[in-house]
């Protein structure tokens, strides 16, 4: 039984050691499908990146990051400014 609930435990542990980091922050002034797929790209560019998904009707990008790496609030408003739109980072 303790060897059960070591392995359920090491194997618990193991999977949100790599479980990969998520944020998601909303957008605003995104209106079309273009705006989406320039957000995407953007944000794609980036290293620290590993997908991008972005919900136009929700008005929000969904970043996930490789291992170990993120991108700064300051980086993530300047890459939104840039493309032309504002950033809220209260999204959930």
């Amino acid at each position: 039984m303790k060897a059960i609930l070591l392995t359920v435990l090491l194997s618990t542990f193991s999977f949100a050691a790599h479980a990969a980091q998520t944020e998601t922050v909303g957008v605003k002034g995104m209106v079309c499908s273009f705006c989406a797929q320039g957000i995407t790209k953007k944000f794609k560019e980036q290293p620290e990146v590993e997908n991008v998904d972005v919900s136009l009707e929700n008005k929000y990008v969904k970043l996930t990051y490789k291992d170990g790496k993120t991108l700064s609030h300051d980086k993530i408003e300047s890459l939104l400014k840039e493309a032309g739109y504002e950033v809220s980072f209260d999204k959930k």
